[in-house]
């Protein structure tokens, strides 16, 4: 078919014929014995000639006294003009001096298939571009969902204690009575507890508040509860007690109870440094934010104030593995702990934000919520 031409259908005919023939003679009977059945218009080589009829192709097999095979018939016309050709191939009775029959196997869409594979290749580079790519919301989301999902309950130590998984990993702890009180600040979202599981402190605990830089005792509003804070006392250093309410233990306390009582004290176990250390920085946030507020980009300053770089906040995290010497960031996002994680790396010392994720490790930096610099 000639290049003008677009094809458009697969005309599949099938034959038998009762006598041994060749592939010219089948191509000379499907053009000899249709001509003029339809109108000059119609005959095939006046249609090759306007490029809606492609070479047709011909496959033959010889069965002892007998021929088979089948032909294929690109059209560019609409489907209506197919159906009359392949009608017309059907009524072909005779090849050479041979009885034969032909008959339709079918009219196959070429744009249909030209679309599948078109699908499937979209759906590809889709699935590539999502294996590299992690936009901001998806970052969000996967915050959420940490925040939420159960953590596992571990042991640890020889005596195998009872504690969350985040214990070998957070900064705090908290220490609790037993299994029970673990299991249940788990489901309030608070990874970081251990059971002392008795009166008598185990060395490995001892050894492991010396490890953490806070240390908070959660116990139940008892007696059991005093006793067990007087042997907490004389063995190791706690920075905060939380009771619970007189006359009730911690296991049944609710998650919205556990968060209430341990806010203040978790939210105490990131050190901060004085807004008013610096309050130049606090009063160019306030002016710059109506200019990055519902941008979702974040922006770097340097030691001097001067802006270094602005980028959307799904690349911040890669654009500060490149860079040096900035030392303030102010984002329209959330302060997670990856981009904490790589602002302690590349040396940024403050980083304001709408909020603050549940962060494991906050390092050396100061970090400040538009809120608390008086930004509305």
């Amino acid at each position: 078919m000639p290049n003008s031409g677009i094809v458009k259908y697969h005309v599949k005919m099938k034959f038998d014929v009762d006598g041994i023939v060749e592939k010219a003679d089948i191509i000379g009977a499907i053009f000899g014995q249709t001509e003029g059945l339809l109108g000059p218009e119609m005959n095939l080589n006046e249609l090759q000639k306007v490029s809606k009829v492609g070479r047709i192709e011909v496959n033959v097999e010889t069965k002892t006294s007998k021929t088979v095979g089948d032909a294929l018939i690109p059209m560019s016309t609409d489907i209506s003009t197919a159906a009359l050709i392949a009608a017309a191939v059907e009524s072909i009775d005779k090849v050479g001096p041979f009885q034969a029959k032909f008959t339709l196997a079918g009219i196959e869409d070429i744009r249909e298939i030209k679309k599948k594979v078109i699908v499937d290749r979209a759906k590809k580079i889709v699935q590539e571009w999502a294996t590299k790519t992690m936009s901001e919301s998806e970052e969000m989301l996967k915050d959420v969902y940490d925040a939420t999902k159960p953590s596992k309950l571990t042991a640890f130590g020889r005596e195998q204690l009872a504690c969350g998984s985040g214990v070998f990993e957070s900064d705090w702890i908290i220490l609790v009575e037993g299994r029970a009180d673990v299991i249940n600040l788990l489901r309030a979202g608070f990874d970081n507890a251990i059971a002392i599981e008795g009166a008598r402190i185990a060395e490995p605990v001892v050894k492991l508040c010396k490890d953490k830089k806070h240390v908070i005792a959660f116990l139940d509003g008892d007696r059991a509860g005093d006793l067990i804070l007087k042997e907490l006392e004389g063995t190791v250093k706690i920075d905060r007690v939380v009771r619970a309410p007189t006359g009730r233990e911690v296991e049944e306390l609710t998650p919205m109870e556990i968060v209430d009582l341990l806010k203040d004290a978790k939210a105490s176990q990131i050190p901060q440094k004085p807004i008013e250390d610096t309050d130049n920085f606090a009063s160019k946030v306030r002016d710059f934010f109506p200019e990055i507020n519902e941008t979702l980009e974040a922006v770097a300053f340097d030691n001097t104030m001067n802006q270094m770089f602005r980028v959307p906040v799904s690349e911040l995290v890669q654009k500060l593995q490149g860079e040096q010497g900035a030392k303030y960031l102010v984002l329209d996002g959330i302060i997670t702990q990856r981009l904490v994680d790589a602002c302690s790396k590349a040396g940024v010392q403050y980083v304001v934000g709408h909020r603050t994720a549940d962060l494991k490790k906050a390092y050396e930096l100061t970090l400040r919520t538009f809120n608390e610099l008086g930004v509305n």
